[in-house]
């Protein structure tokens, strides 16, 4: 692939990636199963098709959930039968409504929004303890970037297949280990408010990617937002500070 300034060889970074996910579970989990929420989307799928080329197809175990219905779950069970992988369906209205229920005040606009997926995380991590796994995390490059993705929810993980890549990297990958069109090219979304990524955003991942890789963006005014955005975001993608009373350790 070359657009925008650079090259990226999509099939050198498939192999990288594969024996990265290999040697994580060599190190973290030898004979673990890798264990991640299924959306349908580019992200979940490249994910599963890498942790199921590393590890084999029985080695892996998607998760669906969705909130009551889910208008695009056929996607979700597409991309399990393209890889023949098991699955796990939990339907977490229940658990949402409930906690809301629970709660003895009005939640705000983003709170409602962001509970879902980090139930949705509690439920991978359920899975994945039951079923002697490893969580994989689906965020790539470009959302991380900006923040676009809920703490503790799908920024959760053991591990992150895709933390370097950017969105058009991770649709490269995607065709070349042969992943149905739909899935690669579906149009990106967070399922919670009813916008596309790209309206949520205020601009286009191509303009985001080609920024990250090469500096290089046309307009002011968006490179102004992208930058507030990384720049409001960035203790997302620190370690938790933690106070530091100066006493040495001995081990």
């Amino acid at each position: 692939m070359t657009e925008n300034g650079y090259t990226f060889d999509a099939d050198k970074a498939k192999d990288g990636c594969i024996a990265w996910i290999r040697r994580f579970f060599e190190e973290n989990g030898k004979g673990c199963n890798a264990v991640l929420g299924i959306s349908g989307g580019k992200d979940s799928s490249v994910t599963a098709a890498l942790c199921a080329a590393a590890l084999g197809k029985d080695h892996v175990i998607g998760v669906l959930m969705p909130n009551g219905e889910q208008a695009d779950i056929d996607m979700a069970h597409l991309l399990c039968d393209h890889l023949d992988i098991r699955k796990v369906i939990v339907n977490i209205k229940d658990a949402v409504e409930g906690l809301k229920n629970a709660i003895p005040f009005e939640l705000s606009d983003q709170s409602v929004i962001n509970l879902p997926p980090r139930i949705r995380m509690a439920t991978v991590y359920a899975v994945s303890q039951s079923n002697n796994g490893r969580v994989a995390n689906t965020c790539n490059l470009s959302e991380d970037w900006v923040g676009y993705s809920t703490r503790y929810g799908d920024a959760a993980g053991d591990f992150s297949p895709l933390a370097n890549l950017t969105v058009q990297e991770v649709k490269a990958i995607g065709r070349v280990l042969g992943l149905p069109t739909a899935l690669v090219d579906k149009t990106p979304s967070d399922g919670l408010c009813g916008k596309t990524d790209e309206d949520n955003l205020g601009f286009t991942y191509a303009t985001l990617d080609r920024y990250i890789r090469t500096g290089e963006i046309d307009d002011p005014a968006v490179k102004e937002l992208i930058d507030k955005k990384h720049r409001a975001n960035a203790f997302k993608l620190k370690p938790m500070p933690g106070y530091d009373p100066g006493i040495k350790r001995s081990i």
